[in-house]
């Protein structure tokens, strides 16, 4: 079994709570990208359909 000293105790505190931070920081990213993304093909979505039936309608006439 090692043992550790209280130094090394808080070190290893310490640099787990740095990954834990650098972990959550990733995540919040990829959700933010990934949030931006979808509401970005969403618009997207939205003016190719609006595009459509305009020519739709045009094509009618």
């Amino acid at each position: 079994m090692i043992i550790l000293s209280p130094e090394e105790v808080r070190a290893r505190k310490r640099r787990n709570l740095w990954i834990a931070l650098g972990l959550v920081a990733f995540i919040v990213l990829v959700f933010t990208t990934t949030v931006l993304r979808l509401q970005q093909n969403q618009a997207d979505e939205r003016a190719l359909l609006e595009s459509q039936s305009a020519g739709a309608t045009r094509v009618v006439k």
